[in-house]
């Protein structure tokens, strides 16, 4: 008995250091195998490590395959193909493309990305656009049900992941009619439901555009306009409380701006003045410390590299493009904040435009079994 005992608790350790689809393919072994894999238990001690050890962690990004030239002056409609991507994190070659699971050729916007699942929807959300949520390292996909809010909203905004707090994956969905009527709903993975959110704060009912948001630890922040001012919008999707935050004066274009986490914290940051610093460029960041923001030293750079800001990794490494005006892609840097070392990745991202603010996407993406039980 304790021979046994011994022996699975080597074969866990054995296979908990795998990657997911190489764990796929080891339910088809024999149902021991199968039964130990798809357990809940082994399912989270998976994740667990990965996310303890950064493994199996790569890079998620809307790129253009087999690049060449997507601008051509004698023809202004010609446009290179993109798709969503993964890339390690150790050599930036492309190892996987994430067609759309139900084999829709439509482009199709990431909404969110928490172990291992991806927030899926239409590239331009609308209120009926259908959401998905997908492991496409044990290629599950669970479809979200439809919501029962029949008013047609013309903006909405889509953010996704997991509260450590209630250990459920949320998803968290605004939306706004042209006259301010707000709606806020939010999905549930585990009860597989929506709830409308019926309290919404009057400050709440404002302008917000296509401005990226971010998602941690359960709650979804989003920047929104009211006037001249700017603010950041929290929404605890637990406990589902509002709190606002109100930017720092220096912030007065929220296209600039992109917020995301850096040490698990909330951070701004905003490319848009000029260094004082000759010939250099700047960056600067603000991190959410007890409920107010701290400035932090900029990230200065050579003038004329024209990057755009597209979030931070998990090792906490700024992700930027560099523009190319000619060729119409931006080039994927990875620049570390505190030693301000810049690496370039080879991988061309694509610059979707909505309205007139352009957007670039890449994101941390860390293999997991999850969906599999």
């Amino acid at each position: 008995m304790i021979f046994r005992l011994r022996k699975k608790g080597l074969l866990i350790d054995i296979l908990v250091r795998l990657p997911a689809k190489s764990l796929v393919r080891f339910l088809c072994t024999c149902k021991s195998w199968s039964d130990l894999i798809s357990s809940s238990s082994f399912v989270s001690t998976h994740l667990n490590r990965n996310v303890a050890k950064h493994e199996h962690v790569y890079l998620l990004c809307l790129h253009h395959p087999n690049f060449e030239c997507v601008v051509d002056p004698d023809d202004p409609y010609l446009e290179e193909e993109v798709q969503w991507s993964l890339f390690p994190n150790e050599t930036f070659e492309e190892c996987s493309k994430l067609n759309h699971p139900l084999g829709s050729t439509e482009h199709y916007g990431i909404y969110g990305s928490s172990n291992g699942l991806v927030c899926i929807s239409d590239e331009i959300l609308n209120f009926d656009s259908p959401i998905h949520i997908w492991n496409p390292s044990v290629r599950k996909l669970r479809t979200l049900p439809i919501s029962t809010n029949i008013i047609k909203f013309s903006h909405v905004a889509l953010q996704f992941g997991f509260h450590p707090g209630v250990n459920d994956y949320k998803a968290v969905r605004m939306m706004r009619t042209n006259k301010d009527a707000l709606a806020v709903e939010v999905y549930s993975l585990r009860t597989d439901s929506w709830k409308m959110i019926e309290a919404i704060p009057p400050w709440l009912k404002c302008a917000w555009q296509h401005y990226k948001g971010t998602f941690f630890n359960g709650v979804a922040y989003h920047i929104i306009e009211k006037g001249p001012i700017f603010s950041i919008m929290s929404f605890d999707s637990g406990s589902e409380e509002f709190e606002e935050f109100i930017a720092p004066d220096a912030i007065c274009r929220p296209s600039e701006v992109c917020i995301d986490v850096y040490k698990d914290q909330i951070c701004l940051l905003f490319g848009f003045y000029r260094c004082e610093e000759m010939g250099m460029d700047k960056i600067d960041l603000w991190v959410l410390q007890e409920k107010r923001w701290k400035q932090l030293c900029p990230f200065i750079y050579p003038w004329g590299f024209c990057y755009r800001i597209t979030g931070i990794s998990i090792d906490n490494e700024l992700l930027m493009g560099r523009r190319d005006f000619l060729k119409g892609v931006a080039d994927l840097y990875l620049c570390k904040y505190e030693s301000k070392q810049v690496l370039e990745t080879g991988i061309k991202l694509g610059i979707m435009t909505y309205g007139e603010i352009e957007f670039l996407f890449s994101f941390t993406y860390m293999e997991s079994l999850v969906l599999l039980n």
